[in-house]
């Protein structure tokens, strides 16, 4: 009994002190953290003159019209401004922050500690990823703070904001991670860590900081247009920190090309490829002359995985890609043929020009045939499309004039393109017809076509038949 006894008192130990331990961590006041940072976070102000012309008139006059520069005045200038923060990274006064809170401006002036104004010149920023970096023109020596590892922040880690929200300056406010790896369609190479930590307006370009006083994000968004609703987004560290190397030292950056334009393997693609499940990033077009091209990448081609990282879903690719070495001899593995295969692809610069825009000339409309499992009406491409589309000049389909409501395919528009069907070329509606009935009739009734958009986008599509 004794024993029994003895056992239970240590087992209640034990528990306490592992309930003592686990909120051990859980701080009584983040005054000293803040305390030691405050004086490396900044706010930012800038100023950007605007050129305006009065219109006496209730009314605009349109574009081109005589009346236009004979009624409206000289054009008046009128300065605005904007806040915004931000942290320092090198003690002769380099500062990060987002390149939206001072595109555009004149003047960049730098508050310090909440006391001491500085102007700031631009060296580098980079609209792709929102960052920036300037340089206080000062020969003070000012205190940085240093990058965490981003990698490392798990969801439920208690982190702190620093900044100037609506111009208040010198702001903390606490949470925690609430997730990872967010996307939000606010920038090309998106990764965010949200965060329930209080950020609004003018906390961007500030730093989140964990409870060692490291920087593991730079503050970029809030969810809506009046913040403090629990939502907010910050860049990791991680992927920062590349950027912003490159900026300071070439005053640009330097990412990364694949040369190929990719979409979502879906369930449907996936099953037409014989893929043991959606996975990868399923190569829609590879641009002429691109490291893919000469590598060996082709249309339909699935990326499963980059220079020894596996893609699980298409959106990690372009990230991982812009992040690596120009130059770089990388593997690439690819699914091709129901097998995975071995490419050497060394890799570009990103190119960054527009694609070309439809033209929307109208040819001479050929014959119309109804295609009775796809429930749409296609005609023949004709020569004079291609070369008004500024399409590949060996660039055979059928164009889509008409699609049924209930149609497998009624998320399609009129004038794309069927161009292939189960990875082989289509040149006639006929064949096209019958790579449907072969479909139609097979065990898993998939179709896998490839289209070219209204933008002259190629892209691939499962289709399931009923």
């Amino acid at each position: 009994m004794k024993k029994i006894v003895f056992k239970y008192c240590l087992l209640i130990c034990l528990s306490f002190g592992f309930v003592k331990n686990s909120f051990a961590e859980i701080p009584a006041s983040f005054a000293d953290l803040a305390e030691r940072l405050m004086p490396s976070v900044v706010n930012i102000s800038t100023t950007t003159t605007i050129k305006t012309k009065s219109n006496p008139f209730p009314f605009q006059f349109p574009p081109g019209s005589p009346f236009k520069d004979m009624f409206e005045g000289e054009p008046q200038e009128r300065q605005t401004s904007a806040l915004g923060s931000g942290f320092i990274i090198d003690k002769s006064g380099i500062v990060i922050t987002n390149n939206h809170v001072i595109k555009g401006a004149d003047d960049i002036f730098v508050k310090v500690n909440g006391n001491k104004d500085y102007k700031a010149k631009l060296l580098g920023a980079d609209p792709l990823s929102d960052i920036a970096v300037l340089k206080i023109e000062s020969e003070d020596s000012f205190k940085p703070v240093s990058f965490g590892d981003s990698d490392k922040a798990r969801i439920g880690d208690w982190v702190i904001a620093i900044g100037n929200p609506f111009g208040l300056g010198g702001t903390v406010t606490s949470g925690i991670v609430s997730a990872r790896n967010r996307s939000i369609g606010l920038s090309r190479y998106e990764d965010y860590i949200q965060t329930d930590a209080s950020i609004n307006q003018g906390n961007s370009g500030g730093p989140l900081f964990n409870l060692d006083g490291d920087v593991i994000g730079i503050n970029t968004a809030i969810l809506g247009q009046s913040g403090s609703i629990g939502i907010g987004f910050a860049i990791p560290s991680n992927s920062a920190e590349k950027v912003i190397d490159q900026l300071i030292k070439f005053g640009e950056t330097k990412r990364g090309w694949l040369g190929v334009r990719i979409q979502v393997v879906t369930n449907e693609i996936a099953e037409s490829l014989k893929l043991d499940r959606p996975r990868g990033a399923l190569v829609a077009s590879v641009a002429k002359g691109s490291p893919s091209d000469k590598g060996g990448i082709k249309d339909g081609d699935v990326i499963l995985e980059f220079d020894g990282k596996l893609i699980n879903e298409m959106k990690e690719l372009p990230k991982i890609v812009a992040e690596t070495e120009v130059g770089k001899r990388v593997n690439v593995k690819i699914w091709r043929n129901k097998k995975e295969i071995s490419k050497q692809i060394i890799l570009g610069r990103l190119e960054t020009s527009d694609d070309f825009a439809a033209q929307g000339i109208k040819p001479e409309v050929p014959k119309n045939s109804y295609i009775e499992e796809l429930k749409i009406t296609v005609r023949l491409l004709t020569k004079d499309e291609i070369a008004q589309r500024k399409l590949p000049p060996n660039t055979t389909g059928v164009v889509i004039t008409d699609i049924d409501q209930d149609s497998p395919v009624n998320y399609l528009k009129i004038n794309n393109i069927i161009v292939e069907a189960q990875k082989k070329k289509i040149k006639t509606i006929g064949e096209l017809n019958n790579f449907v009935k072969m479909a139609k009739r097979s065990s898993d009734k998939t179709l896998l076509i490839a289209i070219y958009n209204n933008q002259n986008q190629k892209r691939y599509i499962g289709v399931k038949l009923d």
